[in-house]
């Protein structure tokens, strides 16, 4: 087998009123309805990196304990949305925040050098706006 590319990417919806606002309205991804409840986009840019990322590495880099908070939903899957700045990142956490959503980690810069902010998502997916210079062509 030789995978050349992430042809696609989703959260399986359980709330489609939380869902679309989340991914319409606080974060702005304009969508198109190719049949009644199916939704989607190719208008983003490509995967950049896809990994397995540990559960205990995840609870790491979002609490700093690698104990998951066995008050929050274990997340099944991670996405990152790359923004165009640390700036952006920071703007765009203020307004998730503001639009009323729970940041489990507020903007800070990873020992890598990413910048990024996590919250859950409806369907109780780590969601991360991030920022990472490597990953940037210019």
């Amino acid at each position: 087998m030789d995978v050349q590319f992430v042809a696609g990417f989703g959260p399986i919806v359980r709330d489609d009123g939380a869902s679309r606002a989340f991914y319409r309205e606080a974060l702005g991804i304009t969508f198109e309805e190719q049949s009644p409840g199916y939704l989607d986009t190719k208008s983003l840019g490509g995967v950049k990196v896809f990994a397995l990322w540990r559960l205990s590495d995840a609870a790491e880099s979002t609490f700093g304990s690698t104990e998951w908070p066995a008050h929050l939903p274990v997340p099944q899957a991670w996405l990152e949305f790359e923004l165009a700045s640390p700036e952006a990142v920071e703007a765009g956490e203020r307004q998730l925040r503001e639009a009323g959503h729970e940041i489990l980690a507020s903007t800070h810069v990873e020992p890598w050098g990413q910048t990024i902010s996590r919250l859950l998502s409806p369907e109780g997916m780590l969601v991360g706006l991030s920022y990472f210079a490597q990953l940037h062509d210019d």
